[in-house]
């Protein structure tokens, strides 16, 4: 695969192309905004990059990281060391010492001898040849020589001149010509050329002020390596020697766009060399020309990731819709858990798929854009498989919109009906593992669906009369009506009990989260407070505290507007939470060698993803939630089940705990009392307990609401017959309940003077008793009201 087939190129004009890109590029690179770190050919990334993070994690450690992880070699090893211990990764970097920089990371020139570079052997800043001429001294004198006086008495050397390694900055540390890394490898590549300096050259030639002869078999095999070697790999270093122009205008440019992403992949500046320097290799004009299977996993991902960044100034949206995709970016919006890149080449025909690019595009400007991609990614769906039908159906392929007829939309009816109701697979539509997915009734209805709404938009804005696509192939299409929506069950009593159960929990966290991200903590909140699933995943990590000694958690309920509530929470649930935030303040101190500060720990998730997130920002996805919950309710063999009757549940529980629809509502945190009675789920027994056989003392008894019959006296169904048939001959109906005087049953006049309220002959239905704890909550709202107003006037 190809990096031209990620980055269409135009068809007309290939040289000009590349000048444009070019000058569009430099444009960019020259504005203030950039970074000039990246202007340069030998991009130097200073100690303590936020992105480009090159030295030990370890605070104030001087060396650089070694083989991909982030230690250096020796922090590294002491880590291996210890771990079996028991000691905690963020145990080990708080206490682990700072180390200073390694004898081979120093270089630059000498003191003495611009011209020369340093000796490995020592943090003087000499040569080789003053330092061994400093070391004489001091042996010599056996005694302390001050060493600035030393410097200035010395007489510089003439150098060696730089590396004949094309690519190589450095200096030469003889006069061979090479650097010292470079040396080492020429040797290691079996010498092409036969490049060799005379036996004991320095005693021999240079202490004695004589010339050096360099003898060489083959001037143009040494020449030829020198040219095509890599450069030498130095540690936060990017040398882009070597490269044609546009390529490494390109590479600085994505550098540079990469560390603007607030969510950013891990680029290790030596992935970042490898990959240059196997571009240099191929001699690649620009990104597009390099061929990503021969590249290794990690640099072919990196590739990726700078065409998307180069996609976004080479193309305009409307060379973008002649490219046939859609970047989100291009129009400020970046759908959640979506990448930018909407690809529609998979659509055939040009006019279909510029039907599809506007329509998508007029959803992404709208005032009332989707929240998520799944309406665009649906129609796309619904035009890929009416794209894919015409093209074997259709005459030319359907490339011609006249030429398309009503029959055309008959038969496509049929295939999709057909592939339905014989569980045949789609002609495009793949699942996850590959495989062609099959036509449900689902995909079916998303299809008739997404190419009609596609459709009817180009018939009312006068597209279609311009495509000349005829009317009734149009209107053939039906609608397919929506999937019918039912309310979620709470769970049964087993179920919630092997949901709930300690062994199944425990067996949650340990096989199904083996890397403790915390999605047993996440299940328990759900189960206790009945919050929505991401309403729990998003938390940040100061959402629990205690608030006169009352343990409270809060949450952003989004969907609703209700940002920053509060309500309380169990202690078992809040200390749950509280080791959680351990974890997570641990795992933050193990990636970074320091604890978060004031304003990263507010910032930070409670359960934070493992994935593009090093400041640990962003929350743990429903998706990966939903996986793991549904593999854990698989293995316990317990049905279809998912996370959300958990609230379902505890709503249906606060019913027949007596609460009101009010009281759920504003629990739950829902809109309107209507929507509440979509979680709330009571069986005919629990409306015959509350509505029937529940029989109360009136006001005026000596026991107000007493039970004269319900659960706690429970009646026979023979038992209730007789006293509704009694009830109706010794009762009489009155307000909000029965009248039992006998006087005034048989039709007498009240002798209270019909003041039921007040009455022991005076006894309620479990209805009228709903009715009155209405009318007591709207009594007492309304003397708050009074005292509340009479306080704040008193204050005015």
């Amino acid at each position: 695969m190809t990096a031209k087939s990620l980055l269409p190129l135009y068809t007309d004009g290939p040289d000009r192309e590349f000048r444009d890109r070019l000058e569009i590029l430099t444009a960019l690179m020259g504005a203030p905004s950039f970074d000039s770190v990246f202007r340069e050919v030998i991009i130097r990334i200073p100690r303590g990059h936020r992105v480009y993070q090159w030295h030990c994690v370890v605070d104030r450690c001087e060396r650089v990281r070694h083989a991909g992880v982030d230690l250096c070699s020796a922090h590294f090893q002491e880590w291996g060391a210890v771990r079996e211990s028991g000691t905690t990764r963020a145990q080990f970097l708080t206490a682990a010492e700072p180390l200073p920089r390694a004898e081979y990371d120093r270089e630059g020139s000498c003191l003495i001898c611009p011209g020369r570079p340093t000796s490995p052997r020592t943090d003087l800043r000499l040569c080789r040849r003053h330092y061994g001429s400093w070391k004489y001294s001091v042996s010599l004198r056996e005694a302390s020589v001050d060493f600035d006086r030393w410097v200035a008495d010395q007489e510089p050397c003439e150098g060696y001149g730089d590396c004949r390694v094309v690519v190589c900055p450095g200096l030469a540390e003889s006069p061979l010509g090479l650097c010292r890394w470079h040396r080492h490898r020429y040797k290691r590549d079996g010498r092409p050329g036969g490049a060799a300096l005379p036996p004991s050259w320095w005693h021999r030639y240079e202490s004695r002020g004589l010339p050096v002869d360099v003898s060489c078999a083959d001037q143009n095999a040494f020449r030829s390596w020198c040219a095509r070697v890599d450069p030498a790999p130095r540690p936060g270093q990017v040398n882009l020697r070597g490269l044609r122009p546009l390529l490494r205008a390109e590479i600085q440019w994505t550098l540079f766009a990469h560390t603007q992403q607030e969510r950013h992949s891990r680029w290790n500046l030596d992935w970042i060399q490898k990959l240059v320097n196997l571009a240099r290799e191929r001699d690649a004009g620009s990104l597009t020309d390099l061929d990503l299977d021969a590249f290794p996993r990690f640099h072919s991902a990196i590739v990726k990731k700078m065409l998307h960044y180069l996609r976004l100034v080479y193309f305009t949206p409307q060379q973008a819709r002649e490219a046939g995709f859609i970047e989100t970016d291009h129009f400020g919006i970046r759908f959640p858990n979506r990448a930018s890149h909407i690809d529609l080449t998979c659509i055939s025909q040009r006019w279909l798929r510029d039907l599809l690019w506007d329509y998508a595009t007029g959803l992404i400007r709208s005032p009332r854009r989707p929240r998520t991609a799944a309406p665009i990614d649906g129609i796309r769906r619904a035009c890929t498989g009416l794209s894919a039908f015409l093209e074997v159906d259709a005459v030319g392929g359907g490339h011609d919109p006249a030429a398309l007829r009503v029959e055309h939309m008959h038969r496509f009816i049929a295939d999709q009906r057909h592939r339905e109701q014989n569980n045949l697979p789609s002609l495009v539509m793949k699942g996850l593992e590959g495989k062609p997915s099959t036509v449900t009734q689902v995909t079916r209805t998303d299809v008739f669906n997404g190419v009609r709404k596609l459709l009817r938009d180009a018939l009312e804005n006068g597209t279609a009369e311009q495509l000349m696509l005829d009317r009734e192939f149009i209107v053939a299409m039906p609608y397919a009506g929506n999937e019918t929506l039912r309310a979620r069950r709470p769970f049964p009593d087993d179920v919630a009990r092997a949901l709930a159960d300690d062994a199944n929990l425990t067996r949650l966290a340990q096989v199904h989260d083996p890397d403790d991200l915390g999605i047993r903590e996440v299940w328990e909140t759900i189960v206790l407070t009945g919050r929505r699933v991401n309403e729990v995943l998003k938390v940040r990590w100061d959402c629990i505290g205690r608030y006169g000694g009352l343990a409270m958690f809060w949450h952003d309920q989004s969907k609703v507007g209700n940002y920053d509530v509060a309500i309380r929470i169990p202690d078992r649930l809040y200390d749950l939470l509280a080791e959680r935030q351990r974890k997570t303040l641990d795992r933050f101190v193990a990636r970074h060698g320091r604890p978060p500060t004031s304003g990263q720990r507010a910032k930070l998730a409670l359960f934070p993803s493992t994935m593009r997130n090093p400041e640990g920002a962003t929350a743990l996805s429903y998706t990966w939630f939903n996986r793991t919950f549904r593999g854990w309710v698989d293995e316990l063999d317990l049905g279809q089940l998912v996370p959300h009757q958990a609230r379902h549940t505890l709503a249906t529980n606060l019913l027949r705990a007596g609460a009101t629809l009010t009281h759920i509502r504003r629990y739950l945190g829902q809109v309107s009392d209507r929507m509440a009675e979509h979680y709330v789920h009571l069986t005919s027994s629990d409306l015959e307990n509350v509505l029937q056989h529940v029989w109360v003392a009136g006001p005026g008894t000596a026991q107000p609401g007493e039970l004269l019959a319900g659960e706690n006296t429970p009646l026979t169904r023979q038992q209730a017959q007789a006293l509704a048939i009694d009830l109706s001959r010794r009762s009489t109906p009155a307000e909000g309940g029965f009248c039992t005087f006998q006087p005034v049953v048989d039709g007498g006049a009240c002798p209270w003077n019909l003041d039921c309220h007040n009455c022991d002959k005076f006894v309620l239905s479990g209805a009228d008793l709903l009715y009155w704890r209405r009318k007591r909550e709207q009594c007492l709202l309304t003397e708050l009201t009074h005292e509340y107003s009479q306080v704040n006037w008193g204050v005015c």
